[in-house]
């Protein structure tokens, strides 16, 4: 059995993250779609609306409907550079830590030099 430290420790995926893979999975969408659907700017919560061929047959399957959408607003077929989701949120997450890295060296070189300032003042 794990310990309940352990259990904190494990990192969730933020929810506008989370809802992405959610629907790559519910829809059987790609990496590209997605990232496709990202760039548009459309709703992960409204892709059910979007997606139904079945019921009403002359809307386009949903992959197919992103890309014609994709190639209208951007001139291109796919994305330059395809990420996935995944890739996308170490990414963030890298560079979060490393913006709290340098934060944290230059608190502590301005702690140093302001208490090298306060004992040269008093001298």
């Amino acid at each position: 059995m794990k310990s309940a430290g352990s259990m904190s420790n494990i990192k969730r995926k933020p929810e506008k993250y989370q809802l992405w893979i959610d629907v790559r999975r519910r829809y059987h969408l790609s990496d590209v779609h997605i990232q496709m659907a990202r760039e548009l700017g459309m709703n992960p919560k409204k892709f059910g609306k979007i997606a139904n061929e079945k019921q009403e047959p002359w809307k386009a399957p949903l992959p197919a409907f992103i890309e014609r959408i994709y190639l209208k607003r951007f001139g291109r077929e796919r994305p330059v550079d395809v990420k996935s989701i995944e890739e996308v949120l170490k990414s963030k997450e890298i560079k979060k830590e490393e913006r709290r890295k340098r934060k944290h060296t230059e608190r502590e070189s301005e702690q140093s030099t302001s208490q090298e300032a306060s004992s040269n003042t008093q001298m």
